[in-house]
């Protein structure tokens, strides 16, 4: 398993070239989470993203630990950038490996669902208007609800 929250960019090819060396996974899914240009009816010039270290990473872990508790993870990867961001830039990878390819969709999603409501992360956008905080969307926690 990797967990990461870094500055830095992440490579989804050599991300998934590391996770598929056992020969037990026979289905990989990932996804990618994009900074967009526009958000609720705004230009967006940059997003900043905040955290506090250490918590951060123990709060991916234990969503982490929840997927594999769930369904057959065999492997994992969650990578989270923060700092500034723009449009396009990623943000967000996650990689599950598993035996089968509805173990591997199910925990990717349930792993995005509850990093949208549970990972500690503070987004702060710059626009034409000024800066502002984004606020937590109704429909990502009804998203984590089904989960439970």
């Amino acid at each position: 398993m990797k967990i990461a929250v870094q500055r830095d960019d992440f490579d989804l090819g050599l991300e998934i070239k590391r996770i598929a060396t056992n020969s037990k996974i026979g289905a990989i899914a990932s996804f990618i989470g994009l900074v967009r240009e526009v958000n609720d009816g705004a230009t967006v010039g940059t997003m900043t993203l905040e955290h506090y270290p250490g918590m951060t990473e123990k709060a991916l872990a234990a969503i982490v630990e929840e997927a594999q508790g769930r369904w057959q993870v065999l492997d994992c990867t969650v990578i989270h950038r923060y700092g500034e961001l723009k449009p396009t830039d990623q943000i967000v990878l996650v990689v599950v490996a598993s035996g089968h390819r509805g173990d591997a969709f199910a925990a990717c999603e349930f792993l995005m669902d509850y990093l949208k409501t549970r990972a500690p992360f503070w987004k702060k956008e710059t626009t034409p208007e000024g800066a502002r905080w984004v606020a937590a969307r109704a429909a990502d926690d009804q998203a984590a609800e089904r989960w439970k």
